[in-house]
Order: structure tokens, then sequence, then C-alpha cells
């Protein structure tokens, strides 16, 4: 007999957090991924003290490749299957392209793109099997521009912006969706760790969303099969608008804002 879950990457902080609480309050069991062990068991202590829930925590750093299917076995091992998967873990690095760290770039390619593909890998098929199962990956709406002195992170979500939609495609007659969240400025720690100006006007504007409101916007979205979420209008604007405008233009204006914050 197994048990089905809800399954969260990037589950120790920001929107990941939140997610797990919003799967946690309407009563699903939770697997937490993250790589700080302290904060996935202080959110499960949390988590199981207010809801009638069971937790698992996995602690993985997706940057190692052979994370995916060490997390997978571990899922298998404890009689647990995976009807929920949220891909949320990711993180940025600003820079210009040629000083940027070569190293910490392509950890990020494996924890944005190859770690969020392994696990839909791993884990799809027997949703498929079974006619039932939502994927939700998180994106950005830096996917939908070119970017300019944060180059490798936006070209990562435009990969993850692109593969839901064409898996979500592919899966339109198999009872299994796919979502893909994409908002604009939020406050977590992901500025911080990206190298990005915390005080800048960017980061301070009625657009900025909290991290509750995101997950709520892709917990929603998620439930009810929804393949593109777009939180807060302002970004929905943000989105047509670079749908119609050139690349060029789209890199130049990036630049500037990526300018503003560094």
């Amino acid at each position: 007999m197994t048990d089905r879950v809800a399954l969260i990457t990037g589950a120790s902080s920001g929107i990941g957090l939140e997610l797990a609480r919003l799967f946690a309050r309407d009563g699903h069991d939770l697997v937490l991924v993250a790589r700080r062990q302290d904060r996935l068991r202080a959110l499960a202590d949390e988590l199981t003290d207010r809801y009638d829930v069971q937790l698992t925590v996995i602690a993985a750093d997706l940057a190692d490749p052979s994370a995916p299917a060490e997390i997978a076995r571990r899922v298998a091992a404890a009689g647990l299957e995976v009807e929920l998967l949220v891909n949320n873990a990711g993180y940025g690095l600003a820079g210009e392209f040629i000083r940027t760290d070569a190293a910490t770039e392509l950890r990020m390619i494996q924890v944005n793109i190859a770690a969020l593909t392994h696990l839909s890998k791993l884990f799809l098929p027997r949703m498929v099997a079974e006619h039932q199962g939502r994927i939700m990956n998180v994106a950005s709406t830096a996917g939908f521009v070119p970017g300019p002195l944060m180059a490798v992170y936006y070209a990562t979500k435009a990969y993850v912006i692109s593969f839901s939609l064409a898996l979500a495609e592919e899966l339109r007659q198999c009872g299994v969706t796919v979502t893909v969240l994409c908002p604009g400025a939020t406050r977590t720690e992901f500025q911080e760790r990206a190298g990005l100006d915390l005080e800048a006007r960017a980061f301070r504007g009625p657009w900025v969303a909290d991290a509750a409101s995101v997950a709520r916007a892709g917990y929603q979205g998620m439930l009810r099969g929804k393949r593109l979420v777009v939180p807060g209008v302002f970004n929905k604007i943000m989105v047509a608008t670079a749908r119609l405008a050139s690349p060029a233009l789209l890199a130049k204006a990036v630049r500037r804002v990526q300018e503003s914050v560094r």
C-alpha cells in the first residue's frame, strides 16, 4: 500500500515554504525537499502541530546530478506515491556573464533546469498510468524576456516555461495537468543570494509581491489545472507587452532595470 503525497522542492523558505503551508492546510501529506535540514525540520514541526498531516523531510542539494534519483528512491522506500509535484527550487546570479563564476552558473542550470526535468521524468509515469496527478513548475516573468546581467538565470526560466507548456499539451488527455507559475519581483531570499540590491527601487514598489500571495495564486491555478499563472496585474501587463516587443528592445530595457538593482 502507498500513501499519496505532495512533493515540494525548495521548501525551506520563500514561495516553497508558503506552498507547503497551503498544501498542509488542505490535508495533503508532504515530502519537503531542500538543502537546509534544520529549516525543513522546523517547518515540519510547525505543520504537524497545526494540521493532521504526515511530513517527510529529505535534505538534498539539487545541484548534485544524483539528487533526483536519490529523492525518488527515498520516496519509494517510505511507501509514498507522489501525486502532486512542485518543482520550486531555483536561484539566480547577477553580473556580466564574462565575469560571473562558471561553477555557480553550471550548478544553477543543474538546479533550475536539469533537476526539475529529471524529477518530472521520475514521477510522471505513475501519474499518467493512474490518470491523475498535477505538476507545478515555478518559473518567473524573467523567462519571457532576454536578461542581460542575469543572462543564465533568465535563460533557465525561459526553458521552464517552454518545457511546462509543451508538457501540458502532451498530457492534455492523460488526466495529468502541468502548471507553470511565473511570479515577478517577490520578497524572498532570492535577491540576496543573487547579489541584488535589496534597497533598490525595483524591490520597493507596489508591484513587489509577498511570497504568500504568489504561493496562493500558484496553488489555486494548479488545482484548477491552469497551464500558465502570472500573479499580479503589473506582471500580466509586462508579459503581454513582452510578447509584442522586439527582443532587442526588451534586452535594452531589462539591462536598465538590472543596472539599477546591482
